[in-house]
């Protein structure tokens, strides 16, 4: 036996090995199996040459994981820990550490999926309605969202839906209150410009006095001023304007609910329940209206419905993936929410309960005014005369006291107008109160706390009629696990009601569900990423910025683009703030009237919903019998549109799974119409190392780092979706109103509330570029088409194989087709993925883009062995099928449609077969099985009873 050198028993690539499931073996035997001799003559074989990367992209070679951690706490220790009291919707929060470790850093949370199977994914189901049932309580409202991506991209929604609703159809004008935040006021006026809004500023109590379809008002403000909005309300109101409260979630534990004020829709950050700062996000918007809006409402909700055993279940209601369902007429592209951040939020208040928090809020509020006092008996008075933890100054000596400022290590805030303020928040501490009374006033001595105490309760800074009188959260989820113990086991039995991938392969197509490795995820709650605020100043954020620039030059490389940014903090957001680019481009030609989109009619939903919002008209294009789009008539369509065409949304591989032969040609086309060319990076999965979009010649995408890059799902978010761009599209990135990008032109709207987006897990990608590097990613790449292209010969001897392409391979996802059976036996496609429930597998994505069908994806992740399970449990699914084709099985009351099986059917058993046959399809299940909690829910129960705040003690039981 030959002995290995030492350079490489040394070697860096053992993380690839890891990554990647099937060892050198089983790549062998399922290479023998599809008749290939190696990865390199699959790919000859899969993917068009002219597609080809010529040479391996330009990445560092692969980094052991340790190296990897080394590397990046290299960049994490160049972060500057100052105590920030900036405010401006960001805060310093204490996530309790049963929450911390047993939730955000437990994969069993953080690697599921988004609940569309809702039968597997009860516990989160039941943590999101939990969060919608605190955001009834603090906002005074009837309905609750399950979140949206942040503050200010809630603003925007919550003015476009106001436009939806309001009565006041003639006008075109939008009231923003001046002291909403800026990076709020920034984001709205980035949307307003392509609806075509007119935006107003002016100070609130001004909003009355303008002819406008809806208003937008800070409650408290940006100042920290605290006032009473009920006539400002009632006023618009009265010209039909619609009217949308942005409110700190903190401070609605101790004031009026804007609800109980009569605003139509409130929403805000929930950050400061839980979830770290980490610069800026992932964080959790909520979002409440008026329910005789629900059916304007972006987003998702949770409603409750009853499964076949008429038992209680949850689900997604109404808007659940609108946008595959209206396309360009969809409310909006939004499809997805800030699941794993809605749950921590929803834990922090059931932890808490309601007078936990109210200890936590008068904590601050009474600091805020010991603090206000001390400084008052000093001669300095803060601008605004009511608060709840912030405090506005007007001060001469404001760089004096900035500079004993940075000496202590604070961060304080300093608006446009010269005005310097600061907010306190649930870490604060009096020897924190003590050193910001002696950087704001130089004056060195000790304060008396208890005689300031006495002082401040003595004198109700906020008025008396803004201080909340209704009882909060009084459901008993908020009133039972308050004991660490008792918090504990309440997360282990939701967690354990909910399917991820640390049970079984999650083969969704186009949804790429691969290893989130530990490793990639370790950074991410280190305090040196976790704890900085995203509008610190630059120089303390030098390791973050470098991270960020770093990972933005490897994610352009492999694109094969000039730039790009990751401000975009969802798939959606992306397709969205390229779309922009592509307009402000054509502006910049003087040819604003290209503003014709044309999408295949395989496209993602979020694809003409996304064109919509930035004002193009939709133009449907044809596929072929094949999957690929129809070049004849994409040639016609862009001939008929030519002077007014803008772009084409194309996704790569496409849709239905295969590498199309005419790429580039299709790109050309589209280019000698004056188009541009934006690829929807879905399925990079099936690119990354092999080919890129630059190459093909596409100007921009936007990449989904929670799929192909390993940032994990989060049970439906957090999403990152950054977009590369070619070099005549970068001066239309995106800019930020407070903290200014310097990779794009000054004045360029922003597209997110902070500067970097979703900045506190971009260390996840990054880990997972450099412990892959330039061999590991093309390697990955090659592996999830062998995993595909595997599975599918397994499966093609069962099922039909909707759509391949040259020489009968596909990319890295196939779609089988289920619809014979359907017309043979009457057993659907909803009836066998309920059915994989009992296999214990989540089902793939189902009936998308074709109605009737799965669409599998099993990513190079996955062993040998799992992929074999999995294939075995369709091919078991199959010959279930042919029972109740022949009789064996009664055609309506079989194991397929009463899939799926739970535990209460074994205690009230009255089934046709037996329950081995129903329950423990595959033998050994008996000592290993993953039990779904309920049977098959009624969805249509759920939308005729729409009940979306948790049910009552009886109804649990």
């Amino acid at each position: 036996m030959m002995k290995q050198s030492l350079n490489e028993l040394l070697n860096n690539q053992e993380f690839i090995q890891r990554h990647v499931g099937p060892d050198a073996k089983e790549t062998e035997r399922m290479l023998e199996y599809l008749g290939v001799s190696s990865l390199d003559e699959l790919l000859e074989q899969t993917v068009p040459n002219k597609i080809r990367l010529a040479e391996e992209v330009n990445i560092p070679s692969a980094r052991s994981e340790q190296a990897a951690l080394n590397d990046i706490g290299r960049y994490a220790s160049e972060n500057k820990l100052f105590r920030s009291f900036i405010g401006m919707g960001y805060y310093t929060p204490k996530t309790p550490t049963v929450i911390l470790r047993n939730v955000l850093e437990n994969p069993g949370w953080y690697t599921a999926y988004t609940p569309y199977q809702p039968e597997i994914a009860q516990g989160r189901l039941e943590a999101i309605l939990t969060f919608q049932q605190m955001t009834i309580d603090l906002t005074g409202l009837e309905l609750a969202s399950a979140s949206l991506l942040d503050e200010a991209t809630a603003a925007a929604e919550a003015m476009a839906m106001a436009k939806r609703v309001s009565k006041n159809k003639k006008s075109n004008q939008f009231f923003v209150d001046q002291n909403a935040f800026p990076q709020t006021i920034d984001v709205i006026k980035t949307r307003a410009e392509h609806y075509g809004f007119e935006i107003i500023l002016g100070d609130a109590s001004q909003a009355t006095e303008h002819d406008v379809f809806g208003a937008l008002i800070q409650y408290t403000d940006s100042t920290g001023a605290v006032a009473d909005l009920e006539s400002i309300i009632k006023g618009l109101q009265d010209n039909k304007a619609i009217v949308a409260v942005a409110a700190d979630i903190m401070s609605l534990v101790l004031l009026k609910s804007p609800g109980e004020m009569g605003a139509d829709i409130v929403f805000g950050s929930s950050q400061r329940f839980g979830v770290p700062i980490g610069f800026g996000g992932p964080h959790a918007a909520y979002f409440a209206i008026k329910e005789a809006y629900k059916r304007a409402m972006p987003g998702r909700i949770i409603g409750v419905s009853i499964d076949s055993n008429n038992r209680q279940a949850f689900r997604m209601a109404m808007q659940t993936r609108e946008q595959h369902i209206r396309r360009e007429k969809a409310t909006s592209n939004i499809c997805t929410a800030q699941v794993l951040l809605a749950n921590i939020v929803a834990f922090y208040a059931v932890y808490h309960g309601p007078e936990g928090l109210k200890l936590i809020a008068e904590r601050i509020h009474r600091q805020t005014g010991i603090l206000a006092a001390a400084l008052l008996s000093k001669g300095i008075e803060a601008v605004n005369d009511s608060y709840f933890d912030t405090l506005t100054f007007k001060l001469s000596n404001s760089e004096e006291i900035l500079a004993r400022a940075a000496q202590e290590k604070i961060n304080l805030r300093v608006d446009a107008n010269g005005q310097f303020g600061l907010s306190l928040d649930e870490a604060t501490t009096n020897e924190d109160v003590q050193k910001l009374y002696q950087v704001i006033s130089g004056d060195s001595s000790t304060l008396d706390f208890a005689a300031l105490d006495q002082k401040v309760q003595a004198e109700s800074i906020i008025p008396a009629k803004l201080i909340r009188d209704t009882a909060i959260l009084q459901h008993p989820i908020f009133n039972t696990h308050h004991s660490e113990t008792e918090m504990l086991r309440f997360l282990k039995q939701l967690e354990n009601k909910d399917l991820s991938l640390t049970h079984a392969m999650i083969a969704l197509g186009s949804c790429t569900m691969k290893l989130n490795a530990t490793s990639e995820m370790i950074p991410v709650t280190w305090k040196e990423f976790g704890s900085i605020h995203p509008f610190a100043p630059a120089e303390q954020t030098l390791g973050y910025q470098k991270m960020i620039e770093e990972l933005e030059a490897w994610l352009a490389e492999i694109t094969g683009y000039d730039a790009v940014t990751v401000q975009p903090n969802s798939g959606a957001q992306g397709e969205y703030a390229g779309l922009l680019a592509i307009r402000k481009y054509h502006e910049s030609l003087n040819q604003a009237h290209r503003n014709v989109c044309l999408i295949p009619s395989s496209a993602h939903g979020t694809n003409p919903a996304s064109a919509q919002m930035a004002n193009m008209k939709v133009v449907i294009v044809k596929c072929d019998e094949q999957g690929n789009v129809d070049f004849e008539d994409l040639k016609a369509k862009a001939e008929q549109v030519s002077d007014n065409l803008s772009c084409l949304m194309i996704t790569y591989p496409s849709t239905h799974g295969v590498y199309e032969e005419s790429i580039k040609d299709i790109c050309d086309l589209i280019h000698e119409h004056g188009g541009q060319v934006y690829m929807d990076g879905a399925n990079m999965n099936a690119q990354v190392g092999i080919t890129s979009p630059g190459l093909m010649g596409s100007d921009v995408s936007h990449l989904n780092l929670h799929k192909t890059f390993a940032i994990p799902h989060g049970g439906g978010g957090p999403g990152v979706g950054p977009i590369g761009v070619k070099k005549h599209l970068i001066p239309f990135l995106p800019n930020h109103s407070v903290r200014k990008l310097t990779t794009t032109t000054e004045g360029n709207g922003a597209v997110s509330a902070a500067p970097y987006g979703s900045a506190g897990v971009l260390p996840v990608s990054w880990m997972y570029i450099a412990m892959l590097g330039r061999e590991g990613l093309a390697h990955s790449t090659k592996m999830a088409l062998l995993n595909a292209n595997y599975l599918t010969a397994r499966l093609s001897e069962h099922y039909p194989i909707l759509y391949t392409g040259r020489n009968n391979k596909v990319a890295h996802e196939c779609i089988v087709d289920l619809r014979p059976i359907k017309a043979e036996t009457g057993i659907t496609e909803v009836d066998i993925a309920k059915r994989l429930m009992d296999y214990g597998f989540h089902a793939p994505t189902m009936s998308f883009p074709v109605a009737g069908t799965l669409m599998i994806e099993p990513t190079e992740s996955e062993s040998f062995t799992e992929i074999e399970r999995f294939a075995n449990a369709m091919i078991s699914i199959k010959q279930e099928v042919e029972k109740v084709k022949n009789g064996e099985w009664q055609a309506d009351n079989n194991p397929l449609t009463n899939a799926p099986h739970t535990q209460y059917d074994i205690l009230n058993w009255n089934k046709p077969y037996t329950i081995k046959e129903g329950a423990y399809p595959v033998d050994g299940q008996e000592n290993s099985k993953f039990w779904p909690t309920v049977n098959r829910i009624d969805d249509v129960y759920g939308d005729r009873n729409l009940m979306c705040a948790c049910p009552s003690p009886e109804e649990y039981e």
